[in-house]
């Protein structure tokens, strides 16, 4: 997941050709790995204190080995992962963002872990799970993932005399129109930039952000279906009085909210944390629901952004590795993830442990009947390097630009970094 973000850029090319190559050594069978140590990266916020202590606790006493989490930074970890795994001792285990895994599969960085899958991720949602196969093989197995919601603040919209949450895409204008109209809190927080959002709403118009011409990727923003979902956009925003030039961590929207003078965000769940944070008298105030679509049946589309596990090529301990995974993805620790941060519940077997997380269960219809990502091909990641040309689109947009127009003033740039391999 790319909660910083992250260019994918010159991937194949820092990685070397690597086969998947356990070590003839390790031994297999309960307590078969004794005084062995399993080293697994993951990403600052991603594993939260009680899912870390009881998986920890159960791969020790499987095993008899030990799990080290070593705990990396967003900024810059492109380049660091795409070293470590190349070199002849990697870290056995490691998070990839699931937008990122493509590139470093075709890459040959990763092992291939399809029937794994096979024997523990059965009930997966398909949503979840098509962000790790690369070219029909399983190269990552899914560990979280999230999708975006209204985080509203429910003593507003009672002082609006919204009682409920709406069930269409009209309603919530409505709503907002209301808030607008009755009090004098701004009805949403919603800058311009907001791109995964943006992303959401073109899955629900069911755009193609890229096509193939003569064998290659190219920009697809010109498709009207794009220029629909940025409508809506425009339609959201105008509720707003945020900049149009920033997106949603400049400033980070969740500290605004915290103010106590906005309706509502689209927001993911994770985002209250940072609002209780920044003012813990706001706690009790939030709420959350899923973001309507257009008629009450389907909600509005949303970017499932999370992470995948993944298991180094040239790791020596992949069947170790192996066991790590049986654990940290069993339905039980699976179930810790969605109620301890709230991610959305990947199967349904989680949907007990999504009642307990009130941000996950507002997220999980969603998820359900109108979950997407962005493009699944390696040379995606590096469109949105800095500075990411969507977020120019929709400035120009919001300021009056067509859609078309827009469109064509990015085009090139996109299709020079989709040339990148």
């Amino acid at each position: 997941m790319k909660r910083g973000l992250i260019a994918a850029t010159a991937v194949a090319g820092m990685l070397v050709s690597v086969a998947a190559c356990g070590s003839s050594g390790e031994k297999a069978g309960a307590d078969g790995y004794k005084g062995q140590k399993l080293t697994v990266w993951v990403m600052s916020g991603s594993n939260p204190a009680q899912w870390t202590k009881q998986v920890s606790e159960q791969f020790q006493k499987k095993t008899g080995a030990t799990v080290e989490f070593k705990v990396q930074q967003w900024n810059g970890i492109q380049q660091k992962l795409s070293t470590a795994l190349s070199e002849d001792t990697p870290p056995d285990v490691v998070e990839i963002g699931n937008t990122q895994t493509a590139a470093y599969a075709k890459a040959g960085a990763l092992a291939d872990l399809s029937d794994l899958k096979k024997e523990i991720g059965a009930d997966w949602g398909d949503t979840f799970n098509k962000a790790a196969l690369v070219d029909g093989k399983q190269y990552a197995l899914p560990w979280f993932a999230g999708n975006r919601v209204v985080m509203y603040n429910k003593k507003i919209w009672a002082a609006a005399g919204l009682t409920k949450p709406p069930a269409t895409r009209a309603e919530l204008f409505h709503d907002f129109q209301t808030i607008k109209d009755k009090t004098d809190a701004e009805p949403l927080y919603l800058p311009g930039q907001n791109w995964y959002f943006l992303d959401g709403l073109t899955i629900g118009t069911g755009a193609q952000l890229v096509k193939k011409e003569g064998g290659k990727w190219v920009s697809n923003f010109g498709d009207p279906k794009v220029a629909k979902a940025m409508d809506i956009y425009k339609q959201y925003q105008a509720f707003s009085t945020a900049p149009k030039n920033k997106d949603e961590a400049t400033p980070q929207q969740a500290e605004i909210f915290a103010k106590g003078k906005t309706g509502a965000l689209i927001a993911m769940g994770y985002e209250a944390a940072t609002a209780i944070k920044a003012n813990p008298a706001i706690k009790d105030d939030i709420g959350f629901f899923t973001i309507p679509g257009e008629t009450a049946d389907k909600p509005e589309g949303v970017f499932l952004g999370g992470s995948n596990f993944a298991v180094a090529g040239m790791g020596k301990k992949q069947e170790l590795a192996k066991e790590f995974l049986r654990i940290a993805l069993s339905k039980d620790n699976d179930a810790q993830m969605v109620k301890e941060a709230g991610w959305t519940p990947k199967s349904p077997a989680l949907a007990g442990a999504a009642k307990e997380n009130p941000a996950a269960a507002a997220a999980a219809p969603a998820a359900e009947k109108s979950g997407g990502t962005t493009p699944l091909i390696p040379q995606w990641a590096a469109v949105e390097n800095v500075p990411n040309p969507i977020k120019n689109y929709m400035t120009a947009v919001l300021n009056g630009k067509t859609p078309a127009d827009a469109a064509k003033d990015i085009e090139s740039e996109i299709n020079t970094r989709l040339a990148k391999e």
